[in-house]
């Protein structure tokens, strides 16, 4: 069964949700940021789901700390927060979605085999020799399989989300992408992405691209984005 790392302060809703979700997964409850840090170490996990208000250590700083020690595993944000800047702080940290409570569980345990699917599926495509082809762009080589950008002697590790959104535009040079088509291709449905949150996304493969200055990822003023390399 798949692990999940899932922090929640909240004694009710931290036991009604890990009941549920231990119907499906192997669910390691932590109930502070610092407990969870130290099980994150010691453990390997498939997804980690977090609350944002935590004593002692916050979701937002325990995130960061997972990042530092994996770049790939994929990170669901749960809080109560609502605002826009909330949301795109996490996203900057390395957060790959958001589920803003009270949620569901249906829709939480939607979200999570999203992740899950991506995740065998990449491993099932990887090849035996853990080598897979990639895809040049520009002086860098991606590779969605192995969630990685070569450059030269260096590596950069990518979420799952960050591959997703890189894949559609490589898979479409100096096209302009609308971004409403992009959200619904990466996110469906799901509206609070509409916002400056996308951005986020973009600002970090810029980043990422960067030792390639023929690589332009374009902002077109109330259309969306182009890539040209």
């Amino acid at each position: 069964m798949p692990r999940i790392l899932y922090v929640e302060d909240d004694p009710n809703l931290g036991f009604v949700t890990k009941d549920n979700l231990e119907l499906h997964y192997d669910i390691v409850h932590c109930t502070d940021g610092l407990q969870a840090l130290e099980v994150f170490n010691q453990q390997d996990f498939d997804l980690c789901v977090l609350d944002v208000m935590l004593p002692h250590l916050d979701g937002f700083t325990l995130a960061q700390k997972i990042r530092q020690r994996d770049e790939e595993v994929p990170i669901l944000f749960l809080t109560a927060r609502s605002l826009q800047e909330d949301k795109i702080h996490g996203l900057r940290l390395g957060a790959d979605d958001y589920l803003t409570k009270p949620f569901s569980i249906e829709e939480l345990i939607l979200k999570i085999e999203v992740f899950l699917r991506r995740t065998q599926k990449l491993t099932s495509k990887s090849p035996n020799n853990g080598v897979a082809a990639g895809v040049k762009v520009g002086n860098y080589t991606f590779n969605f399989e192995k969630l990685q950008l070569q450059f030269e002697n260096k590596t950069q590790d990518l979420t799952y989300r960050e591959a997703e959104v890189l894949r559609y535009l490589v898979d479409r040079p100096n096209q302009v992408i609308k971004r409403e088509d992009l959200l619904k291709a990466i996110w469906g449905d799901d509206d609070y992405f509409m916002g400056r949150s996308l951005d986020v996304f973009m600002s970090r493969l810029r980043k990422y691209l960067c030792d390639d200055p023929h690589i332009k990822i374009e902002g077109i003023h109330g259309i969306g984005f182009r890539m040209r390399w």
